[in-house]
């Protein structure tokens, strides 16, 4: 319940914490870094997952499954992404009692099992493009777990696609990132910034790799997903080659791109507050739920027939709505119904008895905004409270995201800002990696993105060398 929460203000892991485990959300696996996700933690992935796996079919992409134990001889193939995921590995070294005769790597990331298949598949321009995308776990050896944020296992959706032309392929990374990015704002009501990592915080092998970054309330960034344009790298390392339309071989251009139940963590940060989640309604496991109180006069039978009828109006229109009949006291009821982040709480007594209108109180903000309906209206009163909902959602989180974002001139500014009350960073910086280097030693920022709209290039000093520099990127603690 709320009183055994933390409160954000005060110490905002802990209540991240409390809040996960109260709302039931998830819970610590008996292998550290391992999350069990319960009923309602997963449902609002479902919901996630069905919204974006539609986005990802649209652009002709396939699902599909391939094996979690990858042979330690096809992750060397390709020596930059060996190295980069070397750290996080997770290796089977005997099974059925025996040594096996060569180590298994368990999935961190499906390029390299997958393309090995794709180098079969591959033949001709006929082949392509050829896109895949898989729901699946990835196991990566986390030495900070965080629930959600972090993790040795975690959930995802990774795609993976090969193109004739690296046009195609460069159009898919960006489909692929505006899937996400509607995703993300006009579903978790989530507002970041969209664009490329610099070349020391690319995806290991690839050529480009694009991402949205969110901030936080504690001032921190979450690299909310990626998309990678992967160029021929992997398609040199695997051999995966198609005869053109003028009986030439070429390598193929390749892109992968993926987004995960950190996502989960993004929301829960972003939107709660001290009673519990906020769930934007179009997340939310349950959009409304309905609560009897029932008083000591009788109208136990009247009570519960009416929140009968208007679950079932409600539910008629599609919207995602509970009883709550459990045996527990009114108060527990709405304290519970604060913790789980339902968007709407609609009260049914002995008034709504007499009069036929019902109270409908709103989760957020915390004003806590009251209406009565009458039922014929009701449905439609509640379809609009939570579009109000949703967009006001969204439009907070960028305001607030907008009013944390500022733009310095001097690197005592940048440390400055680092050291209390950090947020995103504007700053021109000239891309050497000696720059980028002290930076992150001596303020824990990094590079976080290039903003799309930064990409066209005017004139500036490098916030930490003077050097003249040409692009104001984003710099931010990341968690």
């Amino acid at each position: 319940m709320a009183d055994k929460i933390t409160k954000k203000s005060e110490n905002i892991s802990s209540w991240y914490n409390d809040v996960v485990l109260a709302a039931k959300l998830a819970e610590h696996g008996p292998a550290r870094g391992t999350i069990i996700i319960r009923p309602y933690g997963y449902a609002i992935w479902e919901i996630i997952q069905r919204y974006l796996d539609a986005k990802i079919k649209s652009f002709g992409v396939d699902n599909a499954y391939f094996p979690l134990f990858i042979p330690n001889s096809l992750l060397q193939k390709e020596k930059s992404h060996v190295e980069g995921f070397s750290p996080e590995l997770a290796v089977v070294t005997h099974g059925g009692g025996e040594e096996l005769a060569e180590p298994l790597v368990v999935r961190p990331t499906s390029e390299t099992i997958m393309y090995d298949a794709y180098s079969h598949w591959i033949s001709s321009y006929r082949d392509l493009p050829l896109k895949i995308n898989q729901w699946n776990n990835v196991v990566r050896w986390e030495k900070r777990p965080y629930l959600f944020l972090r993790g040795t296992e975690f959930l995802w959706q990774e795609g993976h696609t090969a193109h004739a032309t690296h046009e195609d392929a460069i159009d898919m990374t960006k489909k692929a990132l505006d899937a996400y990015v509607d995703t993300y704002q006009n579903q978790m009501a989530l507002f970041g910034y969209a664009g490329r990592k610099s070349e020391s915080e690319k995806f290991a092998g690839a050529a480009v790799t694009y991402t949205y970054e969110t901030l936080m309330p504690d001032g921190k960034i979450v690299q909310s997903c990626t998309s990678h344009d992967l160029g021929q790298n992997f398609a040199k390392a695997f051999d995966i080659k198609f005869q053109d339309q003028n009986s030439e071989n070429q390598y193929v251009w390749q892109t992968s791109w993926g987004l995960s139940t950190r996502s989960i963590g993004v929301l829960i940060l972003a939107h709660g507050d001290d009673n519990g989640l906020v769930l934007p309604p179009a997340v939310a496991p349950y959009q409304v739920v309905i609560v009897p109180i029932h008083g000591k006069d009788g109208d136990h039978e009247k009570i519960g027939q009416l929140s009968q009828r208007v679950f079932e109006v409600l539910e008629t229109s599609s919207l995602r709505v509970k009883v709550d009949s459990t045996e527990n006291s009114t108060g527990w009821k709405f304290n519970e119904a604060d913790l789980q982040g339902i968007p709407l709480r609609i009260e049914i007594g002995k008034t709504e008895i007499e009069t036929e209108k019902v109270k409908v109180v709103v989760r957020w903000p915390e004003t806590r905004d009251v209406f009565n309906f009458g039922i014929s209206e009701l449905a439609q009163e509640v379809e609009k409270l939570l579009d109000t909902m949703q967009k006001d959602l969204l439009r907070a989180h960028k305001d607030w995201t907008l009013a944390n974002t500022r733009e310095v001139g001097t690197y005592d500014e940048f440390k400055e800002i680092m050291s209390t009350v950090r947020g995103f960073i504007k700053a021109y910086w000239c891309e050497e990696a000696e720059c980028e280097a002290k930076i992150k030693e001596e303020t824990k920022a990094t590079v976080r993105v290039l903003p799309f709209d930064e990409e066209v290039e005017t004139e500036g000093k490098c916030v930490q060398c003077g050097n003249k520099a040409f692009r104001r990127w984003l710099f931010g603690q990341s968690y």
